[in-house]
């Protein structure tokens, strides 16, 4: 009968080793060796299999496991919320000069619409749209918020790998989506800064947009409100925002220079243009520690001695409240104020505005 052989105890091996010698004791070691590793190599099938297990244990639970936004419920006979998803309808879309990009604009139902509206929709906010076919959500700025009939002005840029973005793009008018908000992206107090330095890259305009437009543009009365510089860029002309949002800021920038100021950059000039900004009046190149600097100069009343000395020495004026504010492609972010913290917390402060002497509070990544 064939008996199987177990792999040898410490004990055993050592009477094997003192009854039969030295050539018995090397045949010894050599099938311990050989049953260590016998051993070591089925830990490493096991932990391997184990670990194949436990990946695609993961990745089904991400895609299968309840989440908070994908489980929200949607209703049609309540007022808008975060927790819930709301019926609208699509009911105005404009294609723009740049074919990535469109004007769309979304109507509330009247009884969807909250009765207290001043505190909800004062800026910054945003909505959550859903792309019904694959139930993923996306932030989008309301550009101008949300007039008394309900209805919010979106401009939207598709890209490659955007789902939701390109699902917006097929939409028409009277076609019917899901949103749920407001939702908070920055908490505005008007008298708590002397400055406000907006740089947004792309789409990163729309939130500065809706406080520019919020505080500026829509109220027709001079009332005090901090000095605001908005340094935007874009990667060629063509890019640039479409007259609908350029055109407003450039007006009121012409017409109160002490409130507003307008910069727009461009990574290149590739021979396209913009529909609003002569090309002349476009600054090539990214925005950087330089322009930040420039930004910061022509707001203070220096002497020439110290403009030069802050051309070679940037540093922030503590005598001014100012604050930063930044939206825009994650790279830009990066380099302008340093990368996000976990779960996309503000992180410490980097890039350009630590360079200039920025503190934490006085920046806030969107």
């Amino acid at each position: 009968m064939f008996r199987s052989r177990l792999p040898l105890r410490a004990d055993q091996l050592c009477r094997l080793t003192a009854c039969h010698g030295p050539a018995r004791s090397t045949a010894t070691r050599k099938y311990a060796a050989q049953t260590q590793n016998t051993s070591s190599s089925r830990a490493q099938r096991v932990a391997v299999w184990t670990g194949s297990l436990g990946g695609a244990a993961l990745v089904a639970a991400y895609f299968f496991w309840p989440d908070t936004s994908r489980s929200a419920p949607t209703y049609t006979d309540a007022t808008l919320s975060p927790a819930y998803f709301t019926p609208v309808t699509v009911t105005a879309t404009e294609r723009c000069k740049d074919p990535n990009t469109c004007l769309m604009e979304l109507t509330v139902p009247r009884e969807a619409l909250p009765p207290s509206r001043d505190r909800l929709f004062a800026p910054i906010w945003s909505v959550y749209i859903k792309d019904d076919d694959i139930q993923v959500e996306r932030a989008y700025t309301p550009l101008e918020g949300i007039d008394e009939d309900g209805r919010m002005r979106f401009w939207v840029k598709k890209y490659p790998k955007g789902e939701v973005g390109r699902w917006l793009h097929s939409k028409r008018a009277g076609d019917k989506i899901e949103i749920r908000g407001p939702l908070k992206t920055y908490h505005w107090q008007e008298d708590k800064w002397d400055e406000v330095v907006m740089i947004s890259g792309g789409t990163g305009i729309t939130p500065f947009y809706q406080l520019i437009h919020s505080t500026l543009l829509s109220t027709g009365t001079a009332t005090p409100s901090p000095r605001f510089t908005l340094l935007h860029s874009a990667r060629t002309p063509a890019e640039l925002p479409p007259p609908e949002l350029l055109q407003p800021l450039q007006s009121y920038s012409v017409a109160n220079p002490d409130r507003l100021r307008v910069r727009l950059f461009v990574d290149q000039l590739d021979g396209s243009s913009s529909e609003t900004v002569p090309t002349g009046d476009l600054q090539v190149g990214r925005i950087g520690q330089a322009a930040l600097s420039q930004a910061l100069s022509s707001s203070q009343q220096l002497s020439w001695w110290q403009r030069w000395f802050q051309r070679s020495n940037p540093v922030l004026n503590t005598d001014r409240k100012i604050l930063f504010l930044v939206c825009g492609p994650e790279p830009m972010i990066n380099a302008i104020a340093g990368p996000y913290g976990r779960n996309y917390s503000q992180g410490t402060v980097g890039g350009a505005l630590a360079e200039i002497g920025c503190r934490a509070e006085q920046v806030w990544k969107l």
